[in-house]
């Protein structure tokens, strides 16, 4: 009996075993599949989170809606989520097929953005704006810059380059500008890490400095989740001092972790090709050549001969003598001694630009192990340029990686390594007859008609000195300045962070981060002797060795705490210490020995000098945000900073802001479809800014070898500096006052965005020049205010959306007015940047950066054409000039002669959905703004452009009257009147209207459809085909310029705007780039 029991048990056992197995195979094999679509439209919802509750098991839906999902036979409940939209749970049951239909949650609009301190918030609790752009409208465009891909992205943010030369760099202005002798670009912040984001040069803008590189070039844009864009002072008064300008928040993949998904690993791999043109090449006249007054000859200008008189105006047969057939070179060049050169129209221009390319290479690795997880990325960038011997190569790795400890410590760490090389071209401003310096377009434009650069020899064989079509040789051929010449950046950096949170109770945590942003730049500046132009003549090497190390530690305390049903309370407390240690070394070396060969011990006069700075800001800051039944929400912040830069009475300062947020359709309890969302808005905030590091202090000057006694002695000198240093400096302050509205209506189909501010920027900081008898040239003081108001708003439609197609379109609009209110007493103006007497100047009552430069004689009565408040530069051309006895403009003196700031700039981007193809496209437009332009007037004055293909022996009677006021009426030639009247003379006649639209970004994106890559290795696929800047438009320029403003001859980083001297063309890119996810 008890055998049989025994027996029975264990078959019972067997049984409930074999069952048990049985249903786990089962379980492994069922599938539940479905769609979820939107209740709006019925189109199906790509991107929807389906996860089974309570397990790790889960997927997204396709770009159709469309999912399949494993789970076990007992089925359970689906979870469908997805952000603005209500989450569902449903029973699975017996159910094979799951369908959902998802409604958008008019209750939500809880979109979370970045915030100073890298702190996430929700968007409606804001008092301040906060402008996101996501990593897809980053990734995969033809752009190294990161800084370029946002222009036309962010209203109120104002993007420039210097030049489309590889390499260079990029002016970012956010709300105007702040400051007359500080820097006016914004803070940025990688991963929560303060990073340098300078422009280095070694040389002033006259002296090579065009094409000095942006730091924040060193970034990998493929590497971009986000960015987001902090604009007043009430979003950054966290940041201190150092977010006065504005802060530009960069995540990145790997620097976000513990948002992905629960795949063990993951491997993403990216490819792009672009091809890298010249975007703006002048259109020049095929009817006349080299010479002057109709004459053929090897002059300075193209005012000579017609192509189609081939014996006459010092033509024989339509051929010209040799222009290297010269005695002095007979003994160099003795193959051209009596040789003719044909004399017709050679297109110079249109094949000097070459086809440039970029190639972008990208690798992702993301893996999830436990409760760790780890992202690793790799860049490759090489861009090779318009010109040839332009490129960059740059190396960008990357690493992410969180964990949680047992006793619940969370350590996350993001590190960044970049290495790259630059070589450029010099490039100086060129105008008139010839560039300041070693420059390369200059003398490529002035090239006339009637020679091929590409048909003359460049160098003699003898010296390898620069030859060229001049009488005089005076000026370096082109292709010398490209094979003899060199401007070369080496790049390493480090980029990294650590932080260590934990959870002290539930409503309380303590974070420490420190950041590291440890870079060293090499710089290469190398000419060769026997050029004929500034540094090329004797030869020149310049060596650069900086060293910048930036550390950033921050301790924080924060919490949320519910005050009662209707009441909670954030807050944040904490310090932050940031150093900076920079160092630089330089060697300045000329008159080259042995040609070609770059080496200090080669040049005959060395210069040598080191600059050591130390800076270091202590601060204190807090963070209180109180929020009512979820309509109303009041933040207060205030930092308090300590720093190095002032003496001690003065470097305490305070910073407080106050911001409000209300939801008037939360508060009213509206809620309906087409009343969705509204906020109103309102921001106080202040910061200021300090002085360069030792203004306060008195300093000697120690030189060396300064004087030789007629024994050989070599003196030495230690002398107290020239300049004053004042120990009475304070901090320059500023306050901004920002009122706005955000909404959105007719079910999240039309969105607006509206910000309005003003800011006042006072005591600021200026140089001085002080009498002669005080011993000292000059010092600085707080002297000066400054406004800038504006306002700036984005609206978004969806005109169709429906379950195959959507059509969305955005429009952003930016209007700012600054105005200098005041400067020191007794001084008239300060210069800001450019020249004196040709540059950016600082009057009270007027917009800052207005236009100085010469002004030709008018008619102007009884008034000073000089003087702004007797004459406007806008009302010149009402007054008649006056013309001297050849009928050529005269020189009044220097005065006002353009406004660079734009008067609005708007842009709209169309985005196209059908299916899995996207197409996006982005137009913008700056209307307003004055700029001055060599490009255009000196090309013109040239005889250059195709506006000067007209019948040149027609005379030409300038209007104007003569100098006892009669009108003139006297005739003269074309020659003697386009040389002098078109702004090769005078810098009133180079100034145009700046207005200008183009075609920013179009882009053609399709993502294969999951049901494609069943049965591959592949997650994902898609090819994105994309072009910039392929298309632009200034309507106020000489048509054959074909000019594009958007350049900075002065230098970016610099405050100077508003200047083109032909330091390099604007770039368009067009090209493709595949992207997989393994």
């Amino acid at each position: 009996m008890g055998s049989e029991m025994c027996i029975r048990d264990r078959f019972r056992f067997i049984l409930v075993s074999f069952l048990f197995l049985a249903s786990n195979v089962w379980a492994q094999d069922r599938t539940i599949s479905g769609s979820v679509s939107s209740d709006e439209d019925g189109s199906g919802l790509p991107g929807v989170n389906v996860i089974l509750q309570g397990t790790t098991i889960g997927t997204t839906t396709d770009v159709n809606g469309s999912y399949s999902l494993d789970v076990p036979s007992d089925g359970g409940t689906l979870v469908f989520s997805f952000i603005g939209l209500v989450s569902q749970e449903v029973a699975i049951g017996a159910r094979s097929v799951v369908d959902v239909v998802m409604s958008s949650d008019v209750e939500e609009l809880q979109e979370v953005v970045v915030t100073a301190l890298g702190i996430t918030k929700e968007k409606a609790a804001l008092g301040y704006a906060v402008t996101s752009v996501g990593g897809e409208q980053l990734e995969a465009r033809p752009e190294a810059d990161i800084a370029r891909l946002l222009r036309g992205k962010v209203p109120g943010v104002d993007i420039t380059s210097q030049s489309g030369v590889t390499g260079t760099g990029t002016n970012i202005i956010i709300r105007g500008y702040t400051s007359i002798s500080g820097s006016n670009q914004p803070l940025f912040v990688l991963d929560g890490v303060p990073i340098d984001a300078s422009t280095y040069s070694d040389r002033g803008f006259t002296g090579g400095g065009a094409t000095a590189s942006s730091r924040f070039l060193d970034l990998d844009p493929n590497n971009v989740a986000e960015i987001s864009v902090l604009k007043g002072l009430a979003a950054t008064v966290l940041y201190g001092e150092a977010g006065r300008n504005g802060v530009i928040l960069i995540t990145t993949k790997t620097g976000k972790i513990g948002s992905t998904s629960n795949k063990g690993l993951e491997v993403t791999y990216s490819q792009s090709y672009f091809v890298n043109q010249v975007a703006s090449v002048p259109d020049d006249q095929d009817q006349y050549g080299n010479g002057w007054q109709n004459r053929a000859a090897a002059a300075f200008s193209n005012w000579g001969a017609p192509f189609d008189q081939p014996n006459r105006n010092g033509l024989t047969d339509g051929t010209i003598k040799h222009p290297y057939d010269r005695s002095v070179w007979h003994g160099v060049f003795p193959q051209y001694i009596g040789a003719r050169w044909k004399y017709q129209a050679y297109d110079n221009l249109q094949n000097f630009f070459v086809d440039g390319s970029q190639q972008n290479t990208s690798i992702g690795i993301n893996a999830q192990v436990g409760s760790s997880s780890i992202k690793a990325n790799y860049g490759w960038t090489k861009d090779n340029g318009y010109v040839p011997f332009n490129d960059y190569r740059k190396h960008n790795f990357a690493l992410g990686a969180n964990t949680q400890l047992a006793n619940g410590l969370k350590i996350n760490a993001s590190f960044n390594y970049i290495e790259s090389q630059a070589n450029k071209p010099p490039v100086n401003p060129s105008r008139n007859s010839n560039a300041t310096n070693v420059s390369l377009f200059g003398n490529v434009m002035y090239t006339p008609r009637s020679w091929n650069l590409f048909g003359m020899e460049y160098e003699r064989p003898d010296t390898k000195g620069s030859v060229y079509y001049r009488s005089n040789n005076g000026m370096q051929h082109p292709l010398w300045t490209l094979n003899h010449t060199r401007d070369r950046d080496d790049v390493n950096r480090f980029i990294g962070n650590v932080t260590l949170s934990y959870e002290i109770a539930d409503f309380l945590n303590l974070t420490y981060r420190i950041g590291l942003d440890r870079t060293n730049m090499l710089n290469n500046y190398m000419i060769n002797k026997n050029g004929v132009q500034g540094y090329a003549v004797l030869g020149a090497y310049h060596t650069s060795n900086r060293n910048n190390i930036n550390y950033d530690q921050v301790v924080n305390l924060n919490g949320s705490v519910e005050l009662s049903e209707d009441l909670d309370l954030d807050f944040l407390v904490g310090g932050n210490l940031q150093s900076r240690n920079y160092e630089l070394s330089q060697i300045y070396s000329s008159d080259m020995f042995i040609f070609n060969f770059f080496d200090h011990s080669n040049f005959t006069v060395t210069n040598a000098n080191t600059y050591v700075l130390r800076e270091n800001t202590y601060g204190a800051y807090a963070n209180l945000s109180l929020g009512y039944k979820d309509w109303g929400f009041l933040t207060a912040s205030a930092r308090n900073d300590w720093t190095s830069t002032l003496e001690p009475a003065n470097r305490s300062f305070l910073y407080p802001s106050i911001s409000l947020s209300v939801l008037p359709f939360d508060a009213l309890g509206v809620s309906n479809q087409n009343l969705n969302f509204l906020k109103v808005r309102f921001g106080f905030g202040t910061s200021a800014g300090y002085p360069s590091p030792y203004s306060t202090r008195g300093s000697l000057v120690t030189s060396t070898k300064i004087f030789q006694t007629a024994g050989g002695t070599l003196l030495n000198s230690n002398a107290v500096s020239n300049f004053f240093a004042n120990p009475d400096l304070t901090p320059e302050i500023h306050k901004e006052l920002e009122l706005g509205i955000e909404g959105k209506f007719f079910k999240n189909r039309v969105g607006v965005d509206i910000s309005a501010f003003t800011k006042d920027s006072e005591d600021l900081i200026i140089n001085l020049d002080l009498d002669a008898t005080t011993g000292y040239r000059n010092s600085t003081v707080n002297s000066a205010s400054i406004n800038n108001k504006g306002v700036e708003a984005i609206v978004s439609v969806v005109p169709v959306q429906s379950r195959d197609f959507t059509w969305e379109v955005s429009g952003q609009f930016s209007l700012l007015r600054s105005e200098v209110l005041s400067i020191a007493d007794g001084v008239e103006k300060i210069y800001v940047g450019g020249y004196v007497g040709r540059g950016n100047i600082a009057i009270p009552g007027l917009p800052y950066g207005i236009m100085e430069g010469d002004i030709i004689k008018r008619d102007y009565g009884s008034l000073d054409g000089t003087d702004h408040l007797q004459v406007s530069w806008d009302d010149r051309l009402n007054y008649i000039p006056i013309v001297n006895s050849n009928g050529g403009y005269q020189q009044l003196g220097f005065g006002v002669i353009g406004d660079p700031n734009p008067d609005f700039v708007y842009g709209v981007t169309n985005t196209l959905t059908y299916k899995w193809v996207t197409a996006r496209v982005q137009f913008d437009a700056s209307v307003g703004g004055d700029v001055f332009s060599t490009t255009s007037s000196t090309l013109l004055g040239r005889g250059i452009l195709e506006e000067t293909g007209f019948d040149r022996f027609v005379p030409v009677v300038t209007r104007g009257l003569t100098n006892d006021g009669a009108p003139n009426v006297k005739q003269t030639t074309a020659n003697a009147h386009y040389w002098p009247n078109t702004g090769v003379f005078y810098d009133e006649n180079s100034v145009y209207d700046a207005s200008v639209m183009r075609l920013r970004e179009v882009s053609l994106s399709l993502v294969a459809p999951k049901s494609f890559l069943n049965g591959t290795p592949f997650g994902s696929a898609s090819l994105t085909m994309s072009a910039q800047n392929i298309w632009h438009l200034a309507w106020n320029f000489p048509r054959g310029a074909n000019f594009d403003p958007e350049v900075i001859s002065y230098g970016a980083g610099s405050n100077a705007r508003g200047w083109d001297e032909m330091t390099g063309p604007t770039a368009k890119k067009w090209g493709a780039t595949l992207s997989l996810t393994f």
